[in-house]
């Protein structure tokens, strides 16, 4: 390997790294229906999150005890993909 094709590589590794932590941090979330009717929300995970309309009311109308019981478990909730 020449050393331009080797300078080359190294970049395109540098540049594909970037590109990966682009990705994990900025990764944003779509909504969508789904075949059946229901709201997805990708982005969240590998898979999306699909509840139907009154799963989803349902779960919105208790978003502030969501967030409280968050707040008084910080200690005992795992975080996933921590930024740094």
């Amino acid at each position: 390997m020449t050393d331009a094709e080797q300078e080359e590589l190294e970049r395109l590794r540098r540049e594909n790294e970037q590109l990966k932590q682009k990705v994990q941090r900025g990764k944003t979330l779509e909504l969508r229906v789904s075949q059946k009717g229901a709201l997805s929300v990708y982005g969240l995970n590998r898979f999306p999150v699909t509840l139907y309309k009154e799963q989803w009311e349902r779960l919105l109308e208790i978003s502030d005890s969501i967030k409280e019981f968050i707040k008084q478990h910080e200690g005992e909730l795992a975080v996933r993909n921590k930024p740094e």
